[in-house]
């Protein structure tokens, strides 16, 4: 290795050289001034010609030897190498990365030309300090067509998916894609996910399938080896979808076992099974049904499952077989809809009783009783037990308390308190908020009926069934029509001056529903006292031993429940 002073204009270039991507004018014009101004602060390095000439070919830095000329160098140092027998591929590109990462395609070039030169994918990683992963990724390229290289040199990438996708396409293939989805001049930017999908063939793989070669060679199945997949797995595949799944459906029809049926997957992937069949997925019995399909992958799988018992046919089932007309369910007199709009206006007329109908001071408190008894009603309480929301009471039990946070208050705003927190609880809403039944006993107590908005409109009416439309045309001069639409608007228009309750929205509450709800919820007395089984049957006056060590605790428990009752009664007076 030697320095020396060359004529720059005598160097030869390297046509293998690392960095073929040309520079942009900008960094040339920057590396033409620096030069001007300081010189070549780094000597490019050069060899001498290995092919029987007498000059020196450049190994690294022909920028810096092109822009040296522009800039009227007569000579440059340099720094003089021995030939190298990879003809300086592997120093080139050490050098160039060393000075500013490559792009992928030039490092793709220059590994490739280092394969050519006999290094391995091992090597040429260890030596570029890159993953062999990485270095397998960008051999990628040399199925890419050289329009698409051109345009990554660019540094326009696609993510590696994509670019083996497209390295597994035919270059005929990538050459019609390319035509449809090459940058233009308003966009230069490739979308590189359209080429990879318009290039994207489904593969069939041979470990997936059940067939042999026999098979494979009579529907013309022709394996492909993928090269760029894990070396210890069958990567086998073929892009020819029909003649895979024709060969597996002829795999099953030769290999159907007795009681065995072929069928096909739903939706979700899974076997579409006889109806009133019962999936085994435990062990089978002898008596199960085999069923083969083929999954969403193209793979063969096996369920087991069972039928049930053929039942004797009944008589009904017998004139139902022989065609026998089956009427079908009327419709409803209100629609879900209606009931809705029911529950709405109840809960309207139920709140705006609990806000201004006289109400007694005992009937309000049994009210609140009920209230906390709905069903959209929980407490979160220290007293154990699951219930639902407190929180937002607080604003009316805070009306009830005084500056130094004591309770202070007089029975008017109590009854304001009482009143609002009724409003917040009871409601007929089709909703979560619906307190059920006990909405209707409360607004059917306080006189909620009055309470009640006009029903006789076009949405409500409209939810209504044609016996029960008719219906509401009694006590008034209204005639049912032809059609029902006219008879719904001409209740409309009598209805704008009268108020028209329908007998579905009236608090009244179902008295079936009603002692059902009472038989639930009814406290059934324990007659057992505690006493221990074993001394149970004994003689009321023998002598027993007391069931537990502390002799003296019910007599204290009888006489602080004595004191708590009284304390009860005391408040109550």
């Amino acid at each position: 290795m030697q320095i020396m002073k060359v004529d720059p204009r005598s160097l030869n270039e390297n046509p293998d050289r690392t960095r073929q991507t040309k520079s942009t004018p900008q960094a040339d014009a920057l590396l033409l001034a620096t030069i001007k101004a300081v010189g070549i602060v780094q000597p490019p390095v050069i060899f001498p010609q290995t092919d029987g000439g007498n000059g020196y070919t450049i190994d690294s830095g022909h920028r810096r030897v092109k822009q040296a000329i522009k800039a009227g160098l007569d000579e440059i140092e340099v720094l003089v190498v021995e030939a190298a027998n990879d003809n300086g591929a592997m120093r080139s590109m050490v050098e160039n990365i060393a000075r500013e990462p490559l792009n992928p395609v030039d490092q793709w070039r220059a590994i490739e030309r280092l394969v050519a030169l006999g290094w391995t994918e091992e090597a040429i990683a260890v030596a570029l300090a890159l993953s062999v992963r990485r270095v397998r990724q960008l051999r990628l390229m040399a199925n890419v067509l050289p329009a698409m290289l051109d345009q990554m040199a660019k540094g326009d990438m696609p993510n590696e998916n994509q670019l083996r996708t497209i390295a597994a396409a035919s270059p005929e293939e990538q050459k019609e894609v390319w035509k449809a989805h090459k940058p233009k001049k308003g966009d230069p930017q490739v979308s590189w996910w359209s080429v990879a999908n318009a290039l994207t063939k489904t593969r069939m793989y041979a470990r997936d399938a059940s067939f042999g070669d026999d098979l494979a060679q009579a529907y013309g199945i022709a394996w492909v080896e993928d090269l760029f997949a894990p070396a210890d797995e069958d990567s086998r595949y073929t892009t020819n979808v029909e003649a895979f799944l024709g060969a597996q459906q002829e795999w099953m029809t030769q290999n159907l076992p007795k009681k065995g049926v072929i069928t096909e997957a739903n939706t979700w992937g899974q076997p579409e099974l006889p109806k009133k069949a019962e999936r085994v997925y435990g062990k089978p019995s002898k008596s199960d049904h085999t069923a083969m399909y083929l999954d969403r992958d193209g793979k063969v799988q096996t369920v087991h499952f069972r039928m049930p018992e053929e039942k004797k046919k009944s008589t009904a089932g017998a004139s139902e077989a022989a065609g026998e007309i089956v009427v079908s369910k009327a419709r409803p007199d209100v629609t879900r809809k209606g009931v809705e709009i029911i529950g709405d206006l109840r809960t309207d007329a139920l709140h705006e009783a609990l806000s201004r109908a006289p109400i007694e001071d005992d009937t309000l408190m049994a009210l609140l009783v009920l209230a906390f008894a709905g069903q959209n009603v929980r407490v979160d309480t220290g007293a154990g037990g699951y219930f639902q929301y407190g929180q937002r009471f607080g604003r009316h039990a805070a009306t009830l308390f005084n500056q130094d946070g004591k309770l202070a208050f007089d029975m008017d705003t109590l009854r304001v308190a009482a009143r609002s927190v009724l409003v917040d609880v009871l409601s007929c809403r089709e909703n979560a908020t619906k307190s059920g039944i006990l909405a209707l006993v409360a607004g059917d107590a306080i006189g909620a009926d009055g309470f009640l908005s006009n029903m006789g409109t076009e949405d409500f009416l409209s939810c209504l069934s044609r016996p029960a439309l008719e219906a509401s045309c009694q006590d008034t001069p209204v005639l049912p029509r032809q059609r029902v639409k006219d008879t719904r608007a001409a209740l409309v228009e009598h209805f704008k001056e009268e108020h028209f309750v329908h007998a579905s929205a009236l608090f009244s509450p179902d008295a079936v529903a009603l002692n059902s709800w009472l038989t639930s919820n009814t406290v059934v007395e324990d007659d057992d006292d505690g006493t221990p089984a074993e001394q149970d049957e004994l003689d009321g006056d023998a002598a027993v031993e007391p069931a537990h060590d502390h002799a003296e605790e019910p007599a204290a428990a009888a006489e602080a429940d004595e004191a708590y009752s009284e304390g009860f009664r005391e408040a109550a007076e």
